[in-house]
């Protein structure tokens, strides 16, 4: 019988084709001009997820764009994996600096470059090729799979998180993987054990009822755009810590062990720094760069815009300013009194000559968990069979909201085996996936899947 490491590179040609397919449609969410196309995507998963060998395959339709819904049942003495990501890709721009069409696969060295390549079609096809590859050389799926792939999660999940609240029952399962995180550097492959949590919001400061010549009413007239930036700069304080009354109360310290495991982990701050590009790091005071994006909360101005941005001159009092900010939570942290009091400590700011509108987008608790137990087990001996080296367990600065709502809400175990490598550009230009990091995921996730079929997932 054919091993699964033999089947995968034997397929390696057919993979990397049909994946290039699904990157070449532009399943952007938060654009309606890309709406049949995303509906178009998630036909396209559901037909790769059938062919997967999972038999029982709907889209489901949501006030916005539809759910891909899967399930196969092998025994019912067998375990059962819910596998969840996403088929719905950020924007492009801006397009001019894509070396490359961005719905247009390019292979460049060992990686292919499109919108989506890491987050998150790439991630989400492997699991279907490693649920195939387990078909193909056992005869048929090792275990009970229910797979949830959405179509909604760059733009806050709203609908998947309802419809997992709802259908909780139907849900059910023993274990829940996704792979919409990272590598902690390429050949090591990582298990995520954190991520911060999340509330985004939209900022608008009004002044006059239009903008206004700035020599005849300037000193006169109080400038939004002037006084926004001043509440914005008063935000943080000149040891990069967040003045918002409260804000750090409930954040855990880091323990002793976190705080080893941080030390051995083979982090290069040089690296880092050109990674990014920036011309030196900053943050808050006390605190590595590692502790600053895995263990402390922040905020951080996404997007500001007011006033004259063209070409050349115009001398304009703006009548408004905007300003995007979000928060990254960490655990214990409470979205919804972090809302508060942000909302209460902007209009507290704010002077009086301008009146204060605050939308939040969307918000998000922080995950953590204890990497123990036989899921965890699995994970670390399948991820060193396909790669040829034991994993490491990380946090990540980034957030999936719906990852702690399965936790509550199913209560089952949550294992995030990501596969994005430092420096991939997610949600950026030139977003790129490595192409051998691809395959050899595959190869570790079959191994997973057969794995948990083998011995289960009690104890």
């Amino acid at each position: 019988m054919t091993s699964i490491d033999e089947y995968v590179r034997s397929q390696r040609q057919r993979y990397e084709e049909e994946l290039f397919d699904f990157l070449r449609i532009p399943s952007v969410s938060t654009e309606t001009r890309y709406r049949d196309d995303v509906r178009r995507c998630a036909e396209w998963v559901a037909d790769r997820t059938r062919e997967a060998g999972v038999s029982s395959v709907e889209v489901v339709d949501t006030p916005g764009h539809p759910i891909v819904y899967g399930e196969h049942h092998v025994a019912d003495d067998a375990p059962t994996v819910l596998v969840y990501g996403h088929y719905d890709v950020q924007p492009v721009d801006p397009e001019d600096l894509w070396d490359s069409p961005p719905f247009e696969p390019t292979v460049r060295g060992d990686r292919v470059y499109a919108r989506g390549a890491t987050d998150n079609k790439g991630q989400v096809f492997m699991h279907l090729k490693a649920l195939e590859a387990c078909r193909e050389t056992g005869g048929r799926l090792p275990v009970n799979v229910k797979l949830l792939i959405e179509g909604e999660e760059e733009i806050g999940s709203v609908n998947v998180e309802k419809f997992l609240v709802e259908q909780k029952d139907r849900l059910a399962c023993d274990a829940v993987i996704l792979s919409d995180t990272g590598m902690f550097e390429k050949g090591l492959p990582t298990i995520t054990v954190g991520l911060r949590g999340m509330v985004y919001f939209e900022v608008r400061f009004r002044g006059p009822f239009s903008d206004l010549h700035s020599g005849v009413y300037g000193g006169a007239v109080e400038n939004p755009a002037n006084a926004l930036a001043t509440v914005i700069g008063r935000l943080k304080d000149d040891d990069h810590r967040v003045t918002i009354p409260g804000f750090y109360e409930a954040v855990r310290a880091i323990t002793d062990q976190e705080g080893a495991n941080l030390a051995s982990l083979p982090f290069d701050e040089g690296s880092y720094v050109e990674e990014v590009g920036a011309p030196a790091l900053a943050g808050e005071e006390g605190f590595g760069t590692l502790e600053r994006v895995w263990f402390r909360p922040t905020l951080d101005v996404n997007g500001l815009l007011s006033g004259f941005t063209g070409e050349g001159a115009k001398t304009v009092l703006p009548s408004k300013a905007m300003a995007k900010i979000s928060m990254r939570l960490v655990p214990d942290q409470d979205p919804v009194a972090i809302r508060a009091s942000f909302e209460s400590y902007i209009r507290e700011l704010a002077p009086e000559g301008v009146s204060v509108e605050i939308d939040l987008f969307n918000a998000g608790r922080a995950w953590a968990a204890d990497p123990e137990g036989p899921l965890f087990t699995a994970a670390e001996e399948a991820l060193e069979a396909g790669f040829g080296r034991s994993p490491v367990f990380i946090r990540e600065g980034g957030s999936i909201p719906i990852v702690a709502l399965f936790s509550e809400t199913l209560g089952a175990p949550v294992a995030p085996i990501g596969f994005a490598l430092p420096g991939c550009n997610l949600h950026a230009p030139n977003e790129w996936l490595d192409l051998d990091v691809f395959h050899d995921g595959i190869d570790a996730l079959a191994r997973l899947y057969a794995l948990i079929g083998e011995r289960g997932l009690s104890g």
